[in-house]
């Protein structure tokens, strides 16, 4: 539990990079303008250990029809963000991420949380994980859904403060700020040189 004293980080700890593809880039139909100014964050991050990094990547279903529920009518709003319409290479990581893959590792999800079902959860068993270091897209939507499954399960959660980003500057201040006055025995808040400066090798 973390109590604003020195980050410790360990082997058991991982970096969840939460869609960090070219669908939220200024290229896809959902942009997310200030991606660029932290994807350098992310690159550090990984770079630290790629074989720590599991990326995540959202896949929206091939038409709407085959979207559950309420997603169907989110999907027949976003017709072009479909996979009948999307340009495939919009699935994929951003460029400067993908040369990473492998050693890291790829998880995909069609809803928010990478926690909506067990296989993310059996992963990290299997990897003997208790802490996840968390960057990437969207703070207020996907990172704040994951972030949230994730303490849900018991672990322990980094957000990188400078690695995550949102398109509404207003809903990612909340969050930022949210996260570092509640949850503080189940989530840590810091930014990219903390993170790195206290993670073993």
């Amino acid at each position: 539990m973390w109590d604003g004293s020195e980050l410790r980080l360990t082997d058991k700890s991982l970096h969840l990079c939460v869609d960090m593809q070219r669908l939220f880039s200024r290229d896809g139909p959902w942009p997310t303008p200030w991606m660029a100014r932290v994807l350098p964050n992310c690159v550090a991050l990984v770079e630290h250990d790629p074989a720590r990094t599991i990326f995540t990547r959202f896949m929206p279903p091939r038409i709407p029809e085959e979207a559950p529920g309420a997603w169907r009518p989110y999907y027949e709003r976003w017709r072009e963000a479909t996979r009948e319409r999307l340009d495939p290479q919009l699935i994929e990581l951003m460029p400067e991420l993908t040369r990473f893959v492998p050693p890291a590792s790829l998880f995909d999800k069609r809803v928010y949380s990478a926690f909506a079902d067990q296989r993310l959860a059996a992963l990290l068993t299997k990897r003997g994980a208790d802490t996840l270091v968390v960057s990437g897209a969207e703070t207020d939507v996907c990172v704040l859904s994951t972030v949230l499954g994730a303490i849900d399960l018991g672990y322990f959660v980094v957000v990188v403060r400078d690695a995550i980003c949102s398109s509404s500057d207003e809903g990612h201040n909340a969050l930022v700020s949210m996260f570092e006055c509640r949850l503080s025995q189940q989530l840590a808040i810091a930014d990219t040189d903390t993170v790195l400066n206290s993670w073993r090798p």
